[in-house]
């Protein structure tokens, strides 16, 4: 497993019982501060506060908090239940809960912890290999290196066992000596880009700039950027991509200046069983986050109302390509994906 100096979550084990501990990602980048963990109410607080948050990373924290349920005496069903339905429209949540919830019954606490366990080491493994296919893809659509990326959100160690989904590609082309600058763009309300790419960009060496949301547009229209690079909180079958609110409107820009539009995800987060965009839930969150700089700070008028998705459905007509652990979506429609979750399960028999 690659050690990216970064923990965000993690099992321990004081006298006292089973503990999940969290990095607080609502404090950074002033503060690194961990939160322990000891039962599921808390761990769904941690969930729905953004304390842990990103598709992969939210996949271990289901998974982990089955284990914890178990080894600490819940009703581990009834929990799983908490625990799946505490963010709607991360799919990788609810397949993580699943998996460590099917070894339990198999096995009992010790097989829903070595369930976790496993997902844990498969999803830095992924990252790995999204890093290269991402990289290879980003070297067959732009010849000749020195790339200006943008991104959005937050997609690094932050969200993954491993270097994250996009932001490990971004990585991977550092690395090598090819990003010439990552445009991170802040990512409102809750500054995910800002707080949270731009500090492991910095932690990582890597030249980059912030940018407003809404300040992407020039960028684009100076020919300042080479490729978008998104993560995924669901996929649905016919390649619609939810995630973090405003990706829809890069998107829109990346196809309107012929700037390729790359989604990068682990299999899992492809949902099969949502048939298309129209089908994928979108979570509301709460109205202070708009109206509100922080609490007790309000930037609007009393009584303001907001309109606050967490996410927004891309239509896979402006996809470049989804990149996985697996391989490369490309064109992005219901047989390329078929082929790459099939791909997945033979592996895996």
């Amino acid at each position: 497993m690659a050690d990216h100096g970064l923990s965000a979550l993690r099992w321990a084990e004081p006298p006292d019982g089973p503990v999940l501990v969290l990095l607080d990602q609502t404090r950074l980048p002033v503060a690194e501060e961990e939160l322990v963990v000891t039962d599921v109410p808390g761990l769904v607080t941690a969930v729905q506060t953004l304390v842990v948050r990103g598709a992969p990373l939210l996949g271990l924290a289901g998974a982990y908090g089955v284990a914890l349920a178990a080894a600490r005496g819940y009703d581990v069903e009834e929990a799983a239940q908490q625990l799946a339905g505490a963010r709607p429209t991360a799919v990788n949540l609810a397949y993580g809960v699943r998996r460590a919830v099917e070894a339990y019954r198999r096995g009992g606490p010790a097989a829903a912890l070595a369930e976790a366990r496993a997902l844990h080491r498969e999803d830095a493994q992924a990252s790995d290999r999204m890093a290269g296919h991402g990289r290879d893809l980003l070297g067959e659509l732009l010849p000749g290196g020195g790339h200006q990326l943008l991104t959005h959100c937050n997609t690094g160690a932050l969200v993954s066992g491993g270097a994250g989904t996009a932001f490990a590609v971004v990585r991977r082309v550092h690395e090598e000596g090819e990003l010439r600058r990552l445009w991170v763009d802040e990512t409102r309300p809750l500054l995910q880009g800002a707080r949270l790419t731009a500090y492991e960009a910095a932690r990582a060496g890597m030249p980059y700039a912030v940018l407003a949301d809404a300040a992407a547009g020039s960028l684009f229209a100076a020919g300042e950027v080479d490729a978008v690079l998104v993560g995924a909180d669901r996929i649905a079958a016919d390649g619609a991509v939810a995630n973090k609110v405003g990706t829809y409107p890069l998107a829109i820009m990346a196809r309107h200046h012929e700037v390729p539009f790359l989604v990068v995800a682990p299999v899992s987060t492809i949902d099969l069983e949502t048939p298309d965009g129209a089908a994928i839930p979108v979570e509301q969150r709460p109205s202070h986050e708009v109206t509100e700089l922080r609490p007790g700070v309000p930037v609007t008028p009393v009584g303001a109302q907001a309109y606050n998705p967490a996410f927004d459905v891309t239509p896979p007509g402006l996809v470049t390509a989804i990149v996985t652990e697996v391989g490369v979506a490309s064109p992005v429609d219901r047989g390329s994906l078929a082929a790459l979750c099939s791909r997945t399960r033979t592996a895996m028999s």
